[in-house]
């Protein structure tokens, strides 16, 4: 059962929020992969934070660029957790959803990691810390990940 969701705005975000993926996988976290737009499948977006406890997901981590609505959209449905990571789209090249997921109002949080690829790997690991106060596996493999840096 997949414990942390990936969700990204558009397909073009793919690219970059593979290294999300696989630094989930490295530390055997499972995970799913959905491409809802907060803009075009509002709906969508609605449904998939409403349901994603109940299907066992314990932590979203949402890329979008631009507006970058999606990580507020979706922690505006659940109370999980939700990692924002901006896209490096359009003529700021992610200044602007950098902006957008940090200025999340008062009652609303979404964590922010660093535009694009650097910000999809931190993700990952902000997620497996999270699911380490819970999942002693996944303490341990995030804590070996950690060991290894120092090596």
């Amino acid at each position: 059962m997949p414990l942390v969701g990936v969700v990204m705005g558009s397909k073009s975000d793919s690219a970059i929020m593979q290294s999300t993926l696989d630094v989930l996988t490295a530390l055997g976290i499972e995970h799913e992969v959905n491409t809802i737009s907060a803009h075009r499948t509002p709906e969508k977006a609605k449904q998939y934070a409403q349901s994603a406890q109940k299907r066992g997901i314990e932590v979203i981590v949402a890329a979008a660029g631009m507006a970058a609505h999606l990580p507020g959209v979706l922690a505006s449905w659940t109370t999980l957790p939700v990692i924002g990571v901006p896209m490096a789209n359009g003529e700021l090249k992610g200044v602007d959803a950098l902006y957008s997921i940090v200025q999340m109002p008062a009652g609303i949080p979404v964590a922010c990691m660093a535009i694009g690829s650097t910000g999809a790997k931190n993700a990952a690991y902000l997620a497996a810390e999270i699911l380490g106060l819970k999942h002693d596996t996944i303490r341990q493999s995030y804590e070996k990940y950690r060991k290894g840096l120092q090596a």
